[in-house]
């Protein structure tokens, strides 16, 4: 019996799953006549290289090739081809077995010999061609730039870049197609179709669990259900797909679900003991359970995970609720820092069982609005205490101030209406920490600017600031006005305000810059500081 992803191989370009944008140009180049004389076919395995290069040899050589460009596919020239039969006009080298500069001398020599007739074309299909070495590239570098007439030759490889590496000057002498990876929804698709030509019986989730495990290629889709199907009669079902291909069962991610909702971590060394009694291989699972957490994030922000089976929703509507999506994004941050450290791990297991200890035991965020509603009623949140009082704490500057500083006095909020009194530096001063916050309601930087400022004097109607430092004087003063409003609420005169000059700090030159660095030194290191002073030193550096 032919294994289906042979019998099921592609005819046509039209065929090709998902590699619409390589039939397309393959196609149109084979209709127009501008075939070019050298291909490279780049992408991962299992997805169509090769068979777009038989389906391309076939339409150069087909009997009765359609006006658009494609091959019969049932002429003798066609079926030799696809079948991979001996060919005079088609060959098919492994470049792994291949790889030496005498097999690509070989290939040259054979390469000047014309084809078998007329209207046909040679087409050398190399196979795995990143394993060609330096040598044999250099000896295939002539004849790429300058091919016979009617030669062309196809090279297929899942590691473009050693190529770009070993040969970079041959890159220049093809056309570069890069083959996508084929998505779950296709490659079940296929199986369908193929299956229901078999008429033979598979469950949805079978499919969808061969779909997953084949990783984007479809002849390794195609291939499982032959394994399956050796195994025993009967339609093919998501039980049988699982014993065949070594998979982890659903409620074994159930399980790790909820030991990490529940946090008990107990449960994590009887789980990772039922995954080694299994055989299972720990990769695989954690590959997995990363593939659930994602689900699930999925499902917590409003979406609907596809192509997944009837087991993991149920596993999903069971623990949805119990893992918010900002704990997910965590656990998935934990798992990505981890993933390389278990591959590269001497004790596998070990690594495993640290890192589902590590979700076990990861603390749960808390919405903002729960914490405010506890600070309010002075509750709880999450089984956690976060207030004792039923007011929000108030930050206070810690820093110590001297006794008529705004920083000395508490924070205030802004005022309403008050009662105003006399323009004397005592009220003024008394009143100050509501003239500050006020001026925060206005501008945060103008309030800034006056929590560090001083009254220094009351002359009148005139008030004189002392800004905090030299560089606020400028801001001050630009802001005399909408100052003189705000002391204005609070006293009966109006205020004339003038802002003293403060201390200008000193110009920092080159001298000054290094003697404070070395000042800084010695008050760092007391032995060297005691060496200097008792040795009468100099310190340059």
């Amino acid at each position: 019996m032919i294994a289906l992803a042979r019998k099921y191989r592609p005819k046509q370009f039209a065929d090709l799953i998902v590699q619409d944008h390589v039939a397309a140009a393959l196609r149109g180049a084979v209709a127009s006549g501008r075939v070019a004389h050298g291909y490279l076919f780049a992408g991962p395995r299992g997805v169509g290289k090769t068979t777009a290069a038989r389906i391309l040899a076939m339409a150069l050589n087909c009997e009765r090739r359609t006006p658009a460009g494609e091959p019969d596919g049932e002429c003798d020239s066609c079926r030799r081809i696809w079948n991979g039969a001996a060919n005079l006009d088609v060959v098919e080298l492994d470049a792994a077995s291949n790889r030496g500069v005498d097999d690509a001398r070989d290939l040259r020599e054979r390469a000047m010999y014309a084809a078998s007739g007329e209207t046909r074309s040679k087409v050398y299909i190399v196979d795995e061609a990143h394993m060609l070495t330096r040598e044999a590239w250099n000896a295939l570098l002539k004849i790429l730039e300058e091919p016979p007439p009617r030669v062309v030759f196809v090279f297929a490889t899942t590691e473009p870049q050693k190529i770009a590496q070993t040969a970079a000057p041959i890159l220049s002498r093809l056309q570069r197609f890069d083959f996508r990876r084929i998505g779950p929804h296709a490659i079940v698709a296929r199986l369908r179709e193929v299956l229901d030509a078999e008429h033979l019986a598979a469950e949805d989730d079978a499919l969808h669990l061969i779909a997953a495990s084949a990783d984007g290629g479809m002849r390794d889709g195609l291939s499982m259900p032959d394994q399956v199907l050796s195994f025993g009669e009967g339609p093919v079902t998501a039980a049988r797909v699982r014993e065949v291909l070594g998979l982890i069962p659903d409620d074994l991610y159930s399980e790790m679900l909820r030991l990490i909702a529940e946090r008990d971590a107990a449960a994590v060394f009887p789980l990772v003991d039922r995954l080694v009694e299994a055989g299972a291989d720990l990769g695989e699972f954690v590959s997995g359970a990363g593939a659930t957490l994602r689900a699930l994030l999925l499902v917590g922000v409003g979406g609907q995970p596809e192509g997944v089976t009837e087991g993991v929703q149920r596993v999903l509507r069971q623990h949805g609720a119990r893992l918010p999506p900002p704990d997910i994004v965590r656990l998935l941050t934990v798992l990505g820092e981890s993933e390389e450290r278990i591959r590269r791990s001497g004790n596998t297991r070990l690594a495993v069982e640290v890192l589902l200890l590590r979700w076990a035991m990861a603390d749960r965020t808390v919405a903002i609005g729960e914490v405010l509603e506890a600070l309010k009623g002075g509750g709880q949140t999450a089984g956690r205490p976060v207030g004792r009082d039923s007011d929000p704490p108030v930050l206070r500057d810690t820093r110590p101030a001297e006794p008529h500083s705004p920083a000395a006095r508490p924070p205030v909020r802004p005022s309403g209406p008050v009662d105003k009194g006399p323009l004397t530096l005592d009220h003024l001063r008394a009143v100050w920490p509501q003239i500050v916050a006020d001026a925060r309601t206005k501008t945060p930087l103008l309030g800034s600017l006056l929590a560090e400022a001083q009254v220094a004097a009351v002359e009148g109607t005139a008030v004189t600031l002392r800004p905090g430092n030299a560089g606020h004087a400028e801001g001050l003063e630009r802001q005399r006005e909408l100052i003189a409003q705000l002391i204005g609420r609070f006293v009966t005169e109006p205020p004339r305000v003038t802002v003293a000059a403060g201390e200008r700090p000193l110009r920092l030159t080159a001298e000054r810059a290094n003697a404070e660095r070395l000042n800084a030194l010695r008050a760092k290191d007391a032995g060297l500081n005691a060496a200097v002073d008792a040795l009468d030193l100099e310190l340059l550096e």
